[in-house]
């Protein structure tokens, strides 16, 4: 794998979280050049080891016991096994954070506090220390001690309230987005206080809570019902800008994006309306919008006489937003996503000499590049690596600490 330095090579970061927000937001660190020590459970690990099936499978088509869940937020770590209930374990790990850079946890609040593992009691080791917590609810507030589900805060987040058809069942996103919205958002923190740290000497303490997270992406929708009162289910529709919509075609479905009114000109002539652009009920956005039903039924007449084909053709000749609605074969499969190389074979213990195919990262930095530098970790892969590289421990304390069970 590729040992190109990253922008943060020379940070460590301890990881101790698990599923997804918090290891989302680690392996962008990881990513981006860091050392990233993902402290698990002897035995069990995280808990997305076992969200599967799939399994990644070895070259005779086997399963390899490795889900692909775990493989999509955990690239770029190394794995350590340590028992944090254990005096012994708990000491590991405040000897790894004395010369580290950041923590990351996704614990209940207070949970690593009562191992003496909390940001106060850390900090008192590593005065420079970026601690960083992602939590449902926060730290504070009447619901800080509830745990947080990614389809629980869709829900009370109001992103299901705008989800689906109108009229229908609210809908969740197809992916967990509010876990990896809140491990984006935490990363952006991590980044911005090591940059602190860096200047000023100082660590900081990051509060993360995905309820908060889900309310800030609601972005124009938020903004839209904190003016007007007003955020309705609209299904595949925009709610400020019409036509921006699936239309149905004589053989499938596209997406159309009209931004604005000389592109929507543009558009009523490629229809072979071209006279709609100046119907009072059509000529604006705004009156667009206030005729919704009319202008988008009128427009789905039309789409529904011609192919897909055509349509994309035509539209993308003059420069009108459209495109397909893939399935994820078709993704994978399309010439701009192989060009863009976003999907990596990386090198495996367990799936044979073709390696492992992961989800590459989307950031392109021209200097510091993201680098494929670690597999995602077997459990406990890297403990005695780790342990001699960072403590200094040999061989008679690492068996010591695995007779014990404290490591494994």
């Amino acid at each position: 794998m590729s040992q190109t330095k990253g922008a943060l090579s020379g940070i460590t970061v301890v990881d101790l979280t698990r599923v997804l927000a918090g290891p989302y937001c680690t392996q962008m660190l990881g990513d981006l050049g860091a050392d990233v020590i993902k402290i698990e459970r002897p035995g069990a690990g995280d808990d997305t080891r076992k969200f599967a099936p799939p399994f990644v499978a070895d070259a005779d088509g086997n399963s390899t016991g490795e889900s692909a869940y775990f493989m999509s937020a955990n690239r770029n770590k190394r794995s350590v096994t340590i028992d944090l209930t254990t005096p012994e374990g708990q000491d590991l790990v405040r000897r790894l954070v004395a010369d580290a850079d950041a923590l990351v946890e996704n614990f209940k609040t207070g949970d690593l506090a009562r191992y003496g593992l909390g940001y106060d009691d850390l900090r008192a080791i590593n005065p420079k220390l970026v601690y960083c917590s992602i939590t449902g609810f926060g730290q504070t507030g009447p619901y800080a001690s509830r745990p947080g589900y990614d389809f629980l805060i869709q829900g009370m987040g109001g992103i299901m309230s705008l989800t689906g058809e109108p009229g229908r069942e609210p809908q969740k996103v197809g992916v967990p987005i509010a876990d990896v919205m809140s491990g984006m958002f935490a990363a952006v923190a991590v980044n911005a206080a090591l940059r602190h740290a860096a200047v000023t000497g100082e660590g900081q303490y990051i509060d993360i809570g995905m309820l908060d997270t889900q309310v800030a992406w609601l972005v124009n929708q938020g903004m839209n019902f904190l003016h007007s009162g007003v955020a309705e289910r609209l299904g595949n529709a925009h709610p400020n800008i019409v036509p921006y919509q699936v239309f149905e075609t004589e053989d499938g479905h596209i997406v159309v994006a009209v931004g604005n009114d000389a592109q929507f000109r543009t558009f009523a002539g490629i229809l072979g309306e071209p006279e709609l652009a100046d119907d009072p009920a059509f000529a604006t956005n705004a009156a667009r919008v206030g005729n919704r039903e009319r202008v988008s039924g009128h427009l789905q007449a039309i789409m529904k006489g011609r192919p897909s084909a055509h349509w994309l053709a035509e539209l993308e000749a003059n420069r009108i937003g459209c495109g397909p609605i893939n399935t994820l074969d078709q993704v994978f499969a399309d010439p701009h996503v192989l060009a863009r190389e976003m999907v990596r074979n990386i090198p495996h213990p367990k799936a044979g000499p073709e390696g492992v195919k992961i989800i590459a990262s989307p950031l392109r930095l021209s200097e510091t590049p993201v680098a494929y530098r670690h597999h995602p970790p077997l459990l406990g892969e890297n403990t005695d690596e780790v342990l001699r590289e960072k403590l200094g421990l040999g061989d008679a304390e690492l068996a010591a600490l695995h007779a014990a069970g404290t490591i494994a």
